[in-house]
């Protein structure tokens, strides 16, 4: 069960049009947690905030309850939007990016598909190499915005 978020992201993807892709920001005792992707995936051994392509008829907060559930082991996720935009990567269509920090959940956040994974306060995040999507989230994060 996912509790929706308030700002209007419980509207159902129908990916007919650009494609959304959401990230957890799981925050506990003043560290985030960042994963990071194996070489065989695109965007090999860059880090990222877990989660994941929001599939046909799933909404973005069900998508990310989806996404950390393969990710992570961990379910009945309650999130709220944190910010949102648009991404294109070299030679590929925009994204749409949208952040969600994740402020309950059950299980233990388990490494189940990542090379690695870290709990780091915020100021350290800008010391790792996170895909080129997450930069400018990175800075709202590392400034205090979020």
């Amino acid at each position: 069960m996912v509790a929706e978020d308030t700002l209007g992201s419980g509207k159902l993807c129908s990916n007919m049009g650009m494609l959304q892709v959401v990230a957890g920001v799981i925050e506990r005792e003043g560290r985030i947690l960042i994963c990071r992707r194996t070489p065989k995936q695109s965007h090999p051994l860059k880090w990222e905030f877990p989660g994941g392509k929001v599939e046909h008829g799933e909404t973005p907060p069900q998508g990310l309850e989806r996404e950390l559930s393969e990710e992570l082991g961990i379910h009945s996720i309650t999130c709220e939007e944190m910010t949102r935009y648009e991404y294109t990567y070299p030679g590929k269509h925009p994204i749409r990016l949208i952040f969600f920090r994740v402020t309950e959940f059950e299980g233990e956040p388990r490494n189940l598909i990542f090379e690695e994974m870290h709990w780091e306060p915020r100021q350290h995040l800008p010391e790792f190499d996170l895909v080129d999507g997450d930069i400018e989230f990175l800075r709202g994060i590392s400034a205090g915005i979020y």
